[in-house]
């Protein structure tokens, strides 16, 4: 058996309930730490040692993650390690504003993955989950009751053997070993090549929390770490290597200066790499007892820094439905609406990332003066800007409604005040549901035994609709007017 860091593997008895994450990212720490907190059994695969690297690459966290992250209690603490940016400028000089976005994060947040992880790692230590570090997983065997994990050691620490669960999830990243033992296809196709990343230290302060400009031959991106190091992301056409190939300092400083006319004087690199980007999405994101999530599932052009942001949007769909289920208050054919929910999401973040990546590579006068003029009449039409800012930051992102559902079920809720002056997103700590119930509605006779997964609260303002609230956020059911017996059937049909 694995060895399992702070505790012995889940035993017989809790294989019927228990879940493998394999991949200890963004995605796995989120949807381990959910889970853990709603009493489910889980083990977090990694085959890297423990230890939290610097050399991630995701670098922005959006509103509707941030709000994610608040329901969870660490969006406040994150937020101070980072830096937010309210709104910068697109190719064309075209200023995209976030600060009137209807949320208490009308910014992006400019902190390093490695700061999230970190954040994420400690909730789902604290919550009881059991990390196999060093661990790679090299076989998966799927039966009527549960999946066997075949494992080899990863590096020293690491053990073989085997691990049993109910369910297993992918959050591997983009070389996913979960996926590939499925035997999910991954189409799609290479969108940039030869990209050069760099965390250096710079004599000159660029002046700006986020430094990024696109030219006929290339992008550069610059941003702080908050330690005296510097991210630093470029592109140049026609300099197309592998990824193994070496990077040189000066490689990095002409990259930059090409596209942002000076490289700020950078030097001491304590970390330089080449890679690529992807798009591409598996065609399913559940297999049976095997589910995907993250760069397992998708993978994006680096445009709009949405990479990590949907992995971890992914990871709040998923963990509630897979607790509902293995504690026996949902079918399991709740799973498949994590599919039905996430896949459309993730395949609009391909296109819109991908539509970013090719305008500001854009070369030819006509296409860059095109480029500038279509996204400058998308300013001035108030409404298109804001829906596309709104996807963007994931705060516009909704899911579909069954037909004759309330016109709001599917929808994200925003972090409304509460009477007694709580917030929303408070009460959704701990994976519960939320049902807002107007001040007459007498609704403490249906809540039954779920008190422990429904928190009912009133709207601080007088409100005539009765709306339930997912765990992660979003309208499950809703109705005006709605008498006890209602609120009943709903809570038997959602809360289970």
């Amino acid at each position: 058996m694995s060895t399992v860091h702070g505790t012995t593997p889940h035993d017989t008895g809790e294989v019927s309930r228990s879940v493998i994450v394999v991949g200890a990212g963004p995605t796995g720490l989120l949807l381990a730490g959910d889970l853990a907190e709603a009493g489910v059994p889980v083990t977090l695969v990694e085959k890297r040692p423990r230890g939290i690297s610097n050399l991630s690459r995701a670098l922005v966290v959006h509103a509707r993650t941030m709000e994610q992250l608040d329901a969870r209690g660490l969006a406040d603490e994150l937020a101070a390690t980072g830096r937010p940016l309210r709104g910068f400028r697109l190719f064309g000089g075209l200023s995209l504003e976030l600060g009137s976005l209807p949320s208490r994060f009308p910014y992006v947040l400019v902190v390093p993955q490695y700061e999230v992880e970190r954040l994420l790692e400690r909730r789902a230590a604290g919550a009881g989950v059991r990390f196999a570090y060093a661990t790679e997983v090299t076989g998966l065997r799927q039966d009527p009751d549960g999946v066997t994990v075949t494992v080899g050691s990863g590096g020293p620490g690491g053990a073989g053997g085997t691990l049993r669960a109910a369910y297993v999830v992918g959050a591997d990243g983009a070389h996913s070993a979960v996926r590939k033992l499925v035997g999910l296809p991954f189409p799609g196709r290479s969108a940039i090549r030869s990209l050069v990343l760099a965390d250096v230290r710079l004599s000159e302060d660029p002046g700006s929390v986020l430094t990024a400009d696109a030219g006929p031959d290339g992008f550069a991106l610059v941003a702080p770490f908050g330690d005296g190091y510097h991210r630093v992301t470029g592109w140049r056409r026609g300099d197309d290597r592998p990824d193994s190939d070496p990077v040189g300092l000066e490689e990095v400083r002409e990259t930059v200066r090409s596209a942002l006319g000076t490289d700020f004087g950078m030097h001491d690199p304590r970390w330089m790499s080449r890679f690529h980007s992807d798009e591409r999405q598996v065609p399913s994101y559940r297999v049976g007892r095997v589910l995907l999530a993250g760069d397992a599932a998708h993978v994006h052009s680096p445009a709009g820094g949405q990479g990590m942001n949907t992995g971890l949007q992914d990871a709040a769909n998923l963990g509630w439905k897979l607790a509902a289920v293995l504690g026996g208050h949902a079918r399991e054919s709740l799973l498949d609406t994590y599919h039905a929910e996430r896949h459309p999401v993730g395949r609009t973040v391909l296109l819109a990332s991908g539509a970013l990546l090719r305008g500001a590579l854009a070369r030819d006068p006509v296409s860059r003066a095109l480029r500038t003029a279509l996204l400058a009449a998308a300013g001035r039409v108030g409404p298109a800007w804001r829906r596309g800012t709104a996807m963007v930051t994931g705060i516009g992102i909704r899911y579909r409604r069954p037909r004759g559902a309330h016109r709001t079920v599917g929808a994200r809720v925003p972090d409304v005040p509460l009477a007694g002056g709580r917030r929303l997103y408070e009460a959704l700590r701990g994976g519960r549901f939320v049902l807002l119930a107007p001040a007459g509605l007498a609704v403490e006779h249906a809540v039954g035994s779920r008190g422990g997964r429904l928190a009912v609260e009133r709207w601080a303002a007088p409100r005539g609709t009765a709306v339930l609230v997912r765990p992660d956020g979003y309208v499950a059911w809703a109705a005006e007017a709605a008498t006890g017996e209602r609120v009943r059937a709903a809570l038997d049909a959602h809360v289970g």
